[in-house]
Order: structure tokens, then C-alpha cells, then sequence
């Protein structure tokens, strides 16, 4: 019997939107945003990993200690697109607000039933 392991959305999600988030900070650095584009580049790539450690917790609270921390550094990655969509000479960060955005929405649904 062949193992068909099934598509888990957030895990996705958040490579998907990490991959996007290191394109746009190549377009920052090159108009030479570099400090902005680390701290994005940091924080929008921690928040898969941080969802895809939790598939492999130990326990049901590191499984949700893990999605707390993917939900922080979600809120900091909002916080770096909210001052590049707010300066003029930075490019225009796109559609990843509202990824982010949606990415929030999913990770907080996962943290309220992992509790219940």
C-alpha cells in the first residue's frame, strides 16, 4: 500500500510566503534597504520554520508553544511590511500584507482548537 501523505495547508502556506518574502527582500536590497530587509527576511521565514517544527512536537503544549511563536513572529513581519508599504521609496510589498494577514487568521484558528 503506498504512504500518500496529505497536503497540510498551513506548512504550504507559510514555504509559499516565506519564498515570496525572500524575492521581496532581494528588491530591497537592492535599493540598499538592508537593515529592513533582514529583520523581514528573518522574520517571514521564522514563521514556517516555526509551523514546521510543530508537526514534530514532543506534546500537544509544544505543539501549540511552537504555532505561539509562528503567531509572534507573524505579528513582527506584519510590523516590517507596515513601514515598507508606509515610505515612498520602498517597493511596494504587494499582496504579502494580506497573506500574512490570512496566515495570522490560520495560525490563531490552530492555537484556539489545539486548546480546546
Amino acid at each position: 500500500m503506498e504512504n500518500i501523505k496529505k497536503e497540510n495547508l498551513i506548512v504550504t502556506l507559510t514555504l509559499q510566503f516565506a519564498i515570496e518574502v525572500l524575492k521581496y527582500c532581494d528588491l530591497l536590497e537592492e535599493k540598499r534597504k538592508y537593515v529592513i530587509a533582514r529583520q523581514l527576511l528573518k522574520s517571514g521565514t521564522s514563521i514556517g520554520a516555526n509551523v514546521r517544527e510543530a508537526q514534530n512536537a514532543e506534546s500537544k503544549i509544544d505543539f501549540i508553544h511552537k504555532f505561539k511563536i509562528a503567531a509572534k513572529e507573524a505579528e513582527e513581519t506584519e510590523y516590517w511590511l507596515l513601514i515598507c508599504q508606509s515610505v515612498t521609496d520602498y517597493p511596494e510589498p504587494g499582496i504579502l500584507m494580506d497573506k500574512v494577514k490570512s496566515i495570522q487568521k490560520i495560525i490563531n484558528k490552530i492555537i484556539a482548537t489545539s486548546k480546546a
